[in-house]
Order: structure tokens, then sequence, then C-alpha cells
């Protein structure tokens, strides 16, 4: 019997284990890859640990920095082992995992922090028409090719979406030797941090097409890639006649989204967001389930490493903190997302944890030069929390804290963001 169990061993796997294991809990942490560190190990290019260590890094160093203290800490771990279920009876967790070396073997615990990350949605997920030929891929995959396996996927490329690793990509197949005609975004504006809009786009001359999407996909005779069709879409995403543009490519990399990893968790009957596509949470990433804990990306999409490692830490000592207060009933209102703003978490709000001040991440549904953040209770006018922010941005997660001692009603609280002048 294990005290926590961590799922994931990427960066949010081993923030969250080492705080876990820093209080004195029996931890084991399980991967199903052959390495720790998980997404970082392709990510060579830098802008990692600026937040955390105030340097900056690749991604394989700062996933380095932590292996190695995970390591050093002699924490029991697995890889190359696959969790294929989770079941609770009572308030012990089961968790079922399967590997080459150990076959099937099953694991207890009274806790269980799932820090799986996210997975990239594919062509499928946003129905692009036309031919199915060879090279088409998402740009994880491309990303993956190039820096851990040394493997062009083209010569001549078209990205689909603005997000970071679309962006990142563009800039890493032009340094490649490859041309890139472009990025196009079916928003009016770009997912991706402005830093690397300017390093990745910018600095390279690769166009970016917002209000555009890829409506067609056309192969050679070899079921190769040979042409893509972009047009630019209206306000309602359909698109415009006669606003055809044709590009000859032999590689078009999908960087339409990602989407929180929880389905290992499906059969617990877990709360679950649709706004975030994940789990519902109070303030110690505890969800509707009691002892399971979900943070990092497997909760929430993040711009930065630095804020899934933070968050995670948090998890972690939260996590540890629940084997204390066993059997304690839960207080709970509502965190809701109001004006202008896509999501909140945590999405629940435990009035037994006054004393941790809840970090609340959002995401704007619009950028908003100045913005006041308000959050109100019962829908009454008066605020019991407001902040002033500046250049708020759908592609950079807003996080502030939130001192929930001074709520002093029990109704539900919602989160507007509104423009100043």
């Amino acid at each position: 019997m294990k005290d926590i169990i961590v799922i994931g061993g990427g960066a949010g796997g081993l923030a969250a284990a080492l705080k876990a294991h820093e209080e004195d809990r029996d931890v084991f942490l399980v991967e199903r890859e052959d390495e720790l560190g998980g997404i970082l190990g392709q990510c060579i290019h830098n802008g990692f640990g600026l937040e955390v260590f105030d340097e900056e890094y690749t991604g394989p160093e700062y996933a380095d920095i932590y292996i190695e203290r995970f390591l050093e800490a002699g924490i029991d771990y697995r890889v190359n082992t696959t969790v294929t279920g989770i079941k609770k009876h009572d308030d012990v967790f089961t968790v079922i995992t399967s590997s080459k070396e150990e076959g099937i073997v099953e694991y207890e615990s009274k806790v269980i922090i799932m820090t799986t990350g996210c997975y990239e949605k594919t062509r499928g997920a946003i129905q692009i028409p036309g031919d199915r030929p060879s090279g088409v891929l998402t740009a994880g995959i491309a990303q993956r090719y190039i820096n851990i396996n040394g493997l062009m996927p083209g010569k001549k490329a078209f990205v689909l979406g603005s997000g970071d690793i679309g962006l990142i990509m563009a800039r890493r197949m032009r340094l490649e030797g490859a041309e890139v005609l472009g990025v196009a975004e079916i928003l009016p504006y770009s997912n991706g941090l402005n830093r690397n809009i300017v390093q990745c786009l910018h600095d390279f001359d690769i166009p970016l097409y917002l209000s555009h999407t890829v409506t067609d996909i056309i192969a050679d005779d070899n079921n190769n890639l040979k042409q893509i069709i972009v047009q630019k879409v209206d306000d309602d995403f359909k698109p415009i006649g006669g606003s055809e543009k044709t590009f000859d490519v032999d590689v078009l990399l999908l960087a339409v989204g990602l989407i929180p990893e929880v389905t290992l968790i499906e059969d617990l009957d877990v709360d679950i967001d649709p706004l975030t596509n994940s789990v519902s949470i109070n303030q110690a990433y505890e969800t509707s389930v009691p002892g399971l804990f979900v943070a990092g990306n497997a909760l929430q999409v993040h711009d930065l490493v630095d804020k899934v490692t933070k968050e995670s830490e948090r998890a972690g000592l939260a996590a540890s903190a629940s084997l204390d207060r066993s059997g304690e009933a839960k207080k709970e209102i509502h965190l809701k997302s109001g004006n202008h703003v896509g999501y909140v978490t945590p999405q629940r709000l435990d009035l037994n944890l006054k004393k941790e001040m809840p970090v609340v991440a959002l995401r704007s549904k619009q950028e908003i030069e100045k913005a006041k953040l308000i959050i109100r209770q019962d829908g009454k006018e008066a605020a019991v929390f407001e902040k002033r922010l500046t250049f708020v941005l759908p592609a950079e997660m807003t996080m502030f804290e939130f001192p929930l001692d001074e709520v002093t009603g029990t109704g539900d609280l919602t989160v507007d963001l509104e423009v100043s002048s």
C-alpha cells in the first residue's frame, strides 16, 4: 500500500512526486515511456525555466534538473509501464499496470495524482475535407521525427494552427532547410505567445494568415500530399467564396489544439467540466472523487511548463495534506466563468480550506488591453474581489491568488472580465 501514486513522469509528475516525498509520504510514480521527462525530451528549443529558475533552458535541460532531483530522492518508480485501469473500493485505489518486464501488476494507494498531460487533435477531430495522403501529421509528431529520430517529414511545408507548437515547428522546419509557405489560424488572433510569434514567424518572414483555414487537401498519383487550399473565413468560421489560395506542399502540420488526457479515470464517475474538457476540481486540485487529484496539462492546457511545475507542486502538497484530513466533509461553493471568460479553475472552492489561498487560473475569450477582473457572489453587483489586468490574451493563462477568507456567504461566485478605458 502506497500513500500516493503519481501517474505520469513528465514535468508535472516529477514536481508533484518530489513535493509529496518532501512531506515524508511513500510515493510511487508510473511512466509509460522508456524515460522520465515526458514531452520535454523533444522540445530542444529554449524558453523553459524563466519563472522557476530565473534562467533559460531547453526542454531536455529543464527535464534533467527534475529527473536528477527525483532520482536523488530515491522515489520508487516504473518506466515502460502503462496504466490500463483505475478502480476504487471504499477509500483505496487500485492502479492496474502493464509492462513487458513485469506483466500485469496492481498497486494500491490512498491517493492518486494524475499528471498525464494532453494529446493533440488530429485531422479527424476538425474534419478537413479532401484526399487522405501521406504528409499530413500533427506538429508534435513532426517535432519528434526531427528532434528525436533525425527525420524530415517534408521539404515544402504549411502549418495549420498558430498555437505555440505550430509556431515553433514552423521555425524548426525552416531551420532544417524546408520552405515554410505560411501558418493559417482560423481565429482572428494567434493562439501563441507573442514572443513565439516574433521569434518563429517575424524573424523568418513566415506569413501568418489570420481568419484562414485549410478547406481541401489534394494528393498526387502516388497518394502523397501535393496541394492544400486555404480560405478566409467569416465571423461564423465559414469559408468565404473567392478567397481560395493554393499552396504546393508536401507536408501539412496540424497544430489545432490539445486535449487533456483523463480517459483513465472515466470509470470513476468523475465530474467533468466541458469548458476545459477535463475534470472539475477544488482549490486543492482534488476532483469530485475523494483522493483523486489532477494537475498540469491533464487539468488544463498551459502555455508554459513553469506553470505546469508550480501547479503540480501545489497539487503534491495538497495531496499529502489530504491524507491527514481523512473523512472530513467538504463544504463547497462553485466558481463559474462569467463575461469574457472562457473557463476558470478551480471550479469548486472548499470553504473548509480557507487558510490555503486558492490559485485561480482562467483564459479570456478575447484580447483585452486593459481589463478589470471582478468576482461577485450570488449575482450581486458588489464585488468580493477586484484586480486590474493589462494585455489579457486568450493565448496566455491568467493566474492570481484569491483570498477566500474574505468570502462570507455560501453562494456561488462568478468571475467576470470587464473592458476598462
